[in-house]
């Protein structure tokens, strides 16, 4: 395990590329799940766990690791399975989403894979909204399955995602033309789209969902060969990174290059951390970026951009 991640920060190059790697894990049975390495801080033996009285029953306890005390999480519990037994024997992946850190606990951690996002597949028609996948892809022919890892968390520990009383001018949302303005919506977690329609919804205008990259450039083309200028209908495309079939990152870069698309407002919402995210926004030319999840945030920003289109004020400043 000694080394697995230590050229993390030199991977970073295939970002926006529409690739990405896999760390490949697995938990009872040969069943191969998967994760995006940008996501992972650590990976280690599990240490000594220490219970709380009246956590959840799939935090099988906290460790204290480099100072810190964190929460482990056992993931197959997390996902309506028998916990993981001998947990002396197993591995701790430590992650960082949405501004928090956790650590996963999981039977074995086997090895990072190279692969392209146009690889990773939704999950099949069949699995219902009640599985645990973003997507499904195959390494040397062995299928591995892609955690929502938002949903879990959502579960475990869920997040307010009302927003402040008073942030709307409800007056100004009246005198828009709502009827005329449309907010897209792209993320391959069912959790986080929900979220944001919730905290969006507010606004009263309607909101398209798409889980992907390529379902929302498909959309976007359909949606400017009916319009004369887009942007007049469609003031913000609001979209997540890591996604199934095509990232966000892909996805801008094509909607710059599209000649009916290319003066879109694209904001990218991502629970991805790290340093080059500013880089690569300005890279792929999109206009805003947002860590998730602050409602508030979130709502401003939209409201804001679709201001800045109609002239009307939805939301006030706030004070610094």
């Amino acid at each position: 395990m000694a080394g697995l991640l230590d050229t993390i920060d030199q991977r970073t190059q295939m970002v926006g590329q529409n690739r990405l790697e896999l760390l490949l894990f697995s938990l009872n049975g040969k069943q191969l799940y998967g994760i995006n390495v940008f996501k992972v801080k650590e990976v280690l033996q599990c240490p000594p766990l220490t219970l709380m009285p009246g956590r959840n029953p799939v935090v099988r306890g906290v460790a204290n690791i480099r100072g810190g005390t964190l929460s482990i999480i056992d993931l197959q519990m997390s996902m309506g399975m028998p916990e993981l037994e001998n947990i002396d024997q197993c591995f701790i992946i430590i992650t960082e989403y949405n501004n928090s850190i956790q650590g996963f606990l999981v039977r074995s951690v086997e090895r990072i894979v190279n692969t392209n996002w146009e690889d990773m597949h939704p999950p099949p028609g069949g699995s219902g909204d009640d599985n645990y996948l973003t997507a499904v892809t195959e390494v040397n022919d062995r299928l591995v399955e892609v955690l929502d890892v938002e949903k879990i968390l959502a579960e475990v520990s869920p997040r307010e995602d009302d927003i402040s009383e008073g942030l709307i001018d409800e007056g100004a949302i009246e005198a828009a033309d709502r009827e005329s303005i449309k907010i897209l919506v792209v993320d391959d977690s069912s959790v986080a789209r929900k979220q944001m329609q919730r905290c969006i919804q507010h606004l009263g205008f309607e909101i398209i969902l798409r889980n992907d990259g390529k379902q929302a450039l498909d959309t976007l083309r359909e949606m400017a060969a009916e319009c004369d200028d887009i942007t007049k209908v469609l003031p913000i495309v609001v979209s997540d990174i890591e996604m199934p079939e095509m990232d966000g990152y892909t996805l801008t870069t094509e909607i710059r290059t599209d000649p009916d698309l290319k003066d879109l407002y694209v904001m990218l919402h991502t629970s991805l951390s790290g340093v080059f995210n500013q880089s690569m926004v300005d890279k792929v030319g999109a206009n805003d970026f947002l860590a998730k999840f602050n409602p508030d945030d979130l709502v401003t920003r939209v409201a804001k951009r679709i201001s800045s289109v109609t002239g009307i004020p939805i939301v006030e400043d706030k004070p610094e």
